[in-house]
């Protein structure tokens, strides 16, 4: 029999931390080995409901912390960072967390001495200025934000930790979640969710882009899913590239709207407003060219995409929906 896994969930408080901790558990094994253990671990330590999981109160910019939780790890999802809009406009942190809390995540993960895999969320923000559409894999990262950039040197210690030996890495390029539920975050892109979700819950919400914008986007559903699933490729099969896009769809936040209408009626629609925003709107048009995505050589290692925008706005109704908005 195989030898039990440890995991351990960076990011384990958040929307999508928590799911993934479900859908482990719900699995049972990665990467063929069944799981002993599940760490949870963020900044508050997050509620553990089953007697695997241990929620973890930690700090990612701690070192010594870092090291100790990451000890006897096996598998390491590090889901932790700050987000783009936060990142931007509070470089220091952006820094702190994003570039040096990850560098801490891959140095307790080699002082492990266990050669754990260690599952890394990035994001297409990697990619940016004069840009060919669709992107491939392999373009040069050239981000045009700090939460770019910090994400673009991630990617590089996290394959530079592979080819070394000291990890086994994978980054994944995720696509902007969409319905994404809970409250508006510091996201730039955060709007992408908001002009749904909010909508959907009876709720106002600002669109600043204009109807024609292509989103690059998934659901939350489909993300846990590959999110699961990158823990369990094989590292022959990573080759020397480790860092790619998940799958995902591009849809004109037109057809997006139409999709919606379809699934929830017309009503929905009406409480989006069109108003540019100063802090957002400069950057997300930045983003064009990098919303469409070739992820060739996510789907040959077996990574899945949804089929239409209105499954995402069925799971949202079925998973996460809280009428009259988050609390």
């Amino acid at each position: 029999m195989s030898t039990p896994a440890n995991i351990v969930v960076l990011g384990g408080g958040g929307f999508l931390g928590s799911k993934l901790v479900a859908a482990l558990l719900a699995k049972g094994e990665t990467y063929g080995r069944p799981i002993a253990r599940i760490v949870s671990a963020d900044l508050l330590a997050p509620t553990a409901s089953d007697p695997k999981v241990e929620g973890v109160a930690v700090d990612i910019t701690d070192a010594a912390a870092v090291k100790a939780l990451l000890a006897e790890a096996d598998v390491i999802y590090h889901l932790a960072a700050v987000v783009s809009g936060q990142a931007e406009a509070e470089f220091d942190i952006g820094l702190q967390v994003n570039l040096m809390g990850t560098l801490n995540v891959l140095e307790g993960a080699r002082a492990s001495g266990r050669t754990p895999r260690v599952v890394y969320t990035s994001s297409i923000a990697v990619f940016g200025g004069e840009i060919p559409s669709p992107v491939e894999d392999h373009y040069q990262l050239n981000p045009q934000t700090s939460y770019g950039a910090q994400k673009a040197a991630g990617e590089l210690l996290v394959t530079d930790y592979s080819r070394k030996g000291f990890i086994d890495g994978v980054g994944l390029r995720l696509p902007t979640i969409t319905i994404r539920p809970g409250k508006p975050n510091k996201a730039a892109s955060s709007f992408m969710s908001s002009i749904f979700r909010e909508p959907l819950q009876g709720q106002t919400a600002n669109c600043p882009a204009d109807e024609n914008f292509p989103i690059w986007h998934s659901s939350g559903r489909t993300v846990i899913k590959n999110l699961v699933h990158a823990g369990d490729v094989a590292a022959a099969d990573l080759g020397m590239n480790r860092c790619f896009a998940l799958p995902g769809r591009t849809d004109t936040v037109k057809d997006m709207i139409a999709a919606m209408t379809k699934v929830a009626g017309p009503e929905p629609a009406t409480r989006i407003t069109w108003n540019e925003e100063p802090a957002i709107t400069p950057i997300i048009d930045g983003w064009r060219p990098v919303q469409r995505i070739n992820p060739a050589k996510a789907l040959a290692l077996g990574f899945t995409r949804d089929d239409s925008f209105e499954d995402n706005v069925r799971y949202f109704l079925e998973d996460d929906i809280q009428p009259g908005g988050a609390a």
